[in-house]
């Protein structure tokens, strides 16, 4: 089980004298309804859990959800040159279109607290019914420009609402609907289709919005006028408001917040509740650095790939080829990310090995890209082939780091709730995000320092994880109860 057990102290609390079930009743249904703690589970006969069919379906609905709640998000920084011209929009608008994504985390702890009291489906509804308000406030068409650019900024807001949800719910759905050997890559999945959606959105908007400047390679940038682009910029605005209207009426028709039984014992057993997780939460001190490891590093790499046609407009980077290297640096990402969860379910216990290997491997690559685009001081060779190479890796090694850390993060802090805890990382890191956008907005002329925080952000997580003590009490409670 690799070299991460809690000590004997740390897991007493779990090991209880066995109890008696209510009337003398099958005890796992009375886990799966909390009429008993998750202390108590360990010392229960074996039981094999059950799973189903279903627990697909809910998964795909879920992360269709997150992949439209990306989208939207970063519907604006791969067009950025488009939408000033059709739109008006300042680098001071597109700074802020971005922003209003970590902005959108700040009441995180409603929601956290929404989806323990009443379940996922009341809590993906209610995010979905936001996202479908949002996305149908940009489409409004005004004619007024400066009253359109504040229904666009209304609707960012409000899918920057439905963030919390989508970025946090994944550790807790596949907990409620996955088997202990499932559990990190239906985390993967639901975690990672929120990426791809932003991946996606540099690839949709650049190939469908003509480029100003000339450097599309479109037929249609000849006719790159500011009301054709404004057309296009609406056709996926059109579509995006569609895409996000069927996903809300599929949770709608059918999203169950659980199975009628549990699939492991950790998913049946009564979790602390929502004042005594936060003060376990605060107290850790390995769960603060843990999650320091991952909100520096996370959120300096979303703020920057949210404006990375930003960054790479002064080194004379197409709008295009920013679009396509934001969108093979996720891809990359997502792709070794299942992969990398699907072989720690296989092998428990090396998490903490797995993310190690990654972030020094994203230390490298943040390295070479800011080294790369100081061509006055260090002379690397500029090429579009290098800045393909350095961000795909980049973006391989974090992005694929993000379920490996959810499932440590769930390890550490068992029984703290699953929402509860990757609500607060979550936070932490679009705050990190906040900030850095924030001073976008107002050093936005000169990029160099931007860049410098990647680097510096992954070598600090790395040096977190590597005096990190990492421990399996979730996983400890499913063995002692299977064996």
């Amino acid at each position: 089980m690799g070299l991460g057990w809690s000590s004997a102290e740390e897991r007493e609390s779990l090991l209880p004298p066995q109890p008696r079930g209510v009337a003398g009743g099958p005890l796992v249904p009375q886990l799966w309804r909390g009429l008993i703690p998750a202390a108590a589970a360990s010392r229960l006969a074996p039981v094999p859990g059950r799973v189903y069919g279903r627990r697909w379906l809910v998964l795909l609905v879920f992360s269709l959800l997150g992949f439209a709640q990306g989208l939207v998000w970063n519907s604006w920084g791969p067009i950025q040159n488009s939408a000033r011209l059709a739109f008006g929009f300042s680098s001071w608008d597109i700074a802020l279109l971005v922003l209003w994504g970590p902005i959108g985390f700040l009441p995180c702890f409603a929601f956290m607290w929404l989806m323990d009291k009443r379940g996922l489906r009341v809590t993906v509804l209610l995010t979905s019914s936001l996202m479908v308000l949002g996305a149908g406030l940009r489409c409004i068409p005004l004619s007024d420009l400066t009253i359109r650019k504040k229904l666009i900024h209304g609707g960012q807001l409000l899918n920057g609402l439905a963030g919390p949800t989508v970025m946090n719910a994944a550790p807790f759905l596949s907990t409620t609907w996955f088997s202990p050997d499932e559990r990190a890559t239906a985390t993967a999945i639901a975690s990672l289709l929120n990426y791809l959606g932003a991946a996606c959105a540099f690839l949709v908007g650049p190939l469908v919005v003509p480029s100003p400047n000339g450097t599309s390679h479109l037929p249609l940038a000849s006719e790159s006028n500011s009301e054709h682009i404004k057309d296009r910029i609406e056709a996926v605005l059109y579509a995006e408001f569609g895409m996000v209207s069927l996903i809300f009426s599929a949770a709608l028709a059918y999203f169950p917040s659980r199975p009628p039984f549990p699939p492991s014992v950790a998913a049946a057993s009564q979790r602390l509740s929502y004042r005594r997780s936060f003060c376990r939460l605060l107290s850790n001190f390995r769960f603060l650095m843990l999650a320091l490891a991952y909100a520096i590093p996370l959120g300096v790499f979303a703020g920057w790939s949210g404006v990375l046609d930003l960054i790479l407009t002064p080194v004379h980077v197409s709008q295009v080829d920013a679009g396509w290297i934001g969108f093979w640096s996720i891809i990359g990402g997502c792709v070794v990310g299942i992969a990398m969860a699907r072989f720690a379910d296989f092998i428990r216990g090396m998490l903490k090995l797995i993310l190690l290997l990654l972030l020094f491997g994203a230390t490298l690559a943040s390295t070479w890209f800011t080294l790369t685009c100081l061509t006055s001081v260090t002379h690397l060779p500029l090429t579009t082939a290098t800045l393909y190479t350095s961000c795909i890796l980049l973006g391989v090694f974090l992005n694929s780091s993000i379920p490996i850390f959810f499932e440590l993060f769930v390890e550490t802090v068992y029984p703290v709730p699953e929402g509860i805890t990757c609500g607060v990382v979550t936070f932490l890191s679009n705050m990190f995000m906040g900030v850095l956008l924030f001073f976008l907005t107002f050093y936005h002329k000169e990029l160099s320092w931007f860049n410098w925080c990647l680097p510096g952000s992954c070598l600090l997580s790395l040096l977190l994880i590597l005096c990190f003590r990492e421990s399996y009490d979730r996983l400890y409670l499913d063995v002692v109860v299977s064996v």
